[in-house]
């Protein structure tokens, strides 16, 4: 009996039909994807293409068996029923010996690109484990990329030269997402996280401080506390950045919440804005001095934001990865410069 890869009438096979005879879209079915659907042509064909390259490759069914280590039998019996699943047949035989027909090498040619294709996939992902020259996708805060973080990469790389590095630069809901799809490995964010699917521990922590114009009233202060600056306008972070959720609470310890004036993405832009005389802000210490602004150390509330390193919990690392992750975790207390 000549097997068919379809089942009738459910719109799982490549072939289905609906009733009125039209040809279904694999799509028909949301559960199961069409290409990995068990009666998918992928599904049914992979095992066998691999076969089918090699006896089209030798022309010979003894000699092709030899060189892939599998019984002449198996092989055999591997091109009668890939032939019979495809309904066509795709070598002329002669003995042992076999010719690819018009249909074999026109499904040759797809078959090599696709074998070639895993066979890049395969390499790709074992040279982005290869512990000496291996990949680390790791996430980070807007604000630690001019020098915490190439610092850190520069530690590191002095006993790990050729490890390699996906950077991502992002505020710190979107990288928990990019660690939930898969995109990252580690991500240095702020708040550290609180979720059952993470792992997250704490690795520095960060003074903030009130920044003002230069010709503010209280720009001539070291010390300030927050509720000094209740009837000021705030330069802040938008909505869903950790940093303006630590804002807010500071805030709110202080006793009032913020008159947002502005609200941007990344901290030295609000810096500017602070030198422009638009509002003052509570901001992490820049890489380099700014012109124009004055920044005050905050006495009461505790001003400070917890840096944590986060991934998702139950996932194995790859060894570049581990060693990343161990390098960050020896560091507590020293991932920020001084």
């Amino acid at each position: 009996m000549v097997h068919q890869p379809r089942s009738e009438g459910t719109g799982e096979g490549p072939r289905d039909s609906g009733r009125d005879g039209t040809r279904e879209s694999p799509q028909a079915v949301p559960a199961v994807p069409a290409d990995l659907a068990p009666a998918s042509w992928p599904a049914l064909l992979a095992p066998r293409l691999a076969y089918f390259a090699g006896v089209a490759r030798h022309e010979h069914v003894t000699r092709a068996a030899q060189d892939m280590g599998v019984p002449q039998s198996t092989l055999s019996r591997a091109m009668v029923r890939l032939e019979q699943d495809l309904g066509i047949a795709l070598f002329a035989r002669k003995g042992r010996t076999v010719s690819l027909t018009p249909a074999g090498r026109a499904f040759l040619t797809s078959v090599e690109g696709a074998l070639a294709e895993v066979e890049r996939a395969a390499e790709s992902v074992r040279a982005d484990a290869d512990p000496a020259s291996g990949k680390v996708a790791f996430g980070f805060l807007h604000t630690m990329g001019s020098e915490t973080v190439p610092g850190l990469i520069r530690a590191f790389r002095a006993d790990h030269p050729r490890v390699r590095f996906q950077l991502v630069q992002n505020y710190g809901e979107a990288m928990i997402e990019r660690l939930r799809a898969g995109d990252l490995d580690l991500c240095l964010t702020s708040p550290v996280p609180d979720a059952p699917d993470l792992v997250a521990r704490r690795v520095d922590v960060q003074r903030l401080r009130l920044v003002v114009p230069d010709d503010h009233r209280l720009a001539g202060r070291r010390r300030v506390r927050l509720a000094e600056a209740a009837e000021e306008s705030f330069v802040t972070l938008e909505p869903g950045y950790g940093l303006r959720r630590i804002t807010d609470d500071l805030c709110a310890e202080a006793g009032f919440k913020p008159r947002v004036a502005f609200e941007g993405e990344e901290a030295e832009t609000l810096r500017g804005l602070v030198a422009a005389g638009l509002g003052v802000a509570l901001l992490p210490p820049p890489a380099v001095a700014r012109p124009g602004v004055v920044e005050l150390a905050v006495t009461a509330p505790r001003a400070v934001r917890e840096i944590g390193l986060a991934w998702l919990d139950g996932h194995p690392d790859t060894p570049p990865v581990a060693a990343f992750k161990r390098f960050l975790l020896s560091r507590r207390g020293q991932i920020l410069p001084d």
